[in-house]
């Protein structure tokens, strides 16, 4: 049987409610995994916590940023599922994408917690990239310990947050909040690939992470 993995993507499309910082989804870190698991065979579904349109982050479209073949993508993030409605003991995998708009509708938000919670208690394959680990801050299973205590697993950085002026800006830091809950933090290099797996966990530090995080899991689900 066909694999399927479950791309979740952010509704948020501004920063801390400010107009003039526009965000969303970073498209490459949707765009990638998505092309990826597809070339994989596998069946691939996109969702929002809201569905529906999904808010493409600016700055990852400009300056000729765009990949052709992410069009297909641009387009499919118009309509999404919404997370509610999703029967996500169907998938074999979820991947949280980031962009800063996670930071701001990931946390808390119960139905991602709620399927986090199956995923890791069923042994079942959770990915994310960059701040699509936003998803784990204070998330915790049926047991109520962390989601993430005890897990090595990396994020957007301290140092990455500083180095686009946006710290003071966010919720929290996603690395310490990540820290904070248990989890075994792995830094790389600011800016360059870095993986991280533990346990059914696969995450990647950054956007330049995306293909290798899908290339992680494909092997993974193969």
């Amino acid at each position: 049987m066909s694999k399927s993995v479950l791309i979740m993507v952010t509704n948020a499309d501004t920063i801390a409610g400010n107009k003039n910082k526009p965000t969303g989804v970073w498209l490459s870190e949707a765009a990638e995994p998505y092309i990826a698991f597809q070339g994989a065979g596998f069946k691939v579904d996109i969702a929002s916590p809201k569905g529906g349109s999904v808010p493409i982050d600016p700055n990852s479209v400009e300056n000729g940023n765009e990949d052709e073949s992410f069009t297909e993508v641009a387009k499919l993030l118009q309509n999404t599922l919404r997370m509610k409605d999703v029967v996500y003991e169907n998938y074999d995998a979820i991947f949280l994408a980031g962009g800063h708009g996670a930071m701001f509708d990931f946390p808390g938000e119960p139905d991602i917690q709620n399927i986090m919670a199956y995923f890791k208690d069923n042994g079942r394959i959770i990915s994310a990239v960059c701040h699509g680990p936003a998803a784990f801050a204070d998330a915790k299973t049926k047991d109520g310990k962390y989601l993430v205590d005890g897990v090595k697993l990396t994020a957007f950085t301290n140092e990455e947050e500083d180095s686009v002026n946006l710290s003071e800006d966010m919720p929290f830091m996603l690395q310490t909040k990540l820290e904070e809950n248990g989890a075994g933090f792995v830094k790389g290099t600011a800016g360059e690939e870095h993986v991280v797996s533990s346990g059914n966990f696969v995450t990647g530090q950054n956007p330049a992470s995306s293909q290798a995080v899908a290339e992680a899991v494909i092997n993974r689900l193969r």
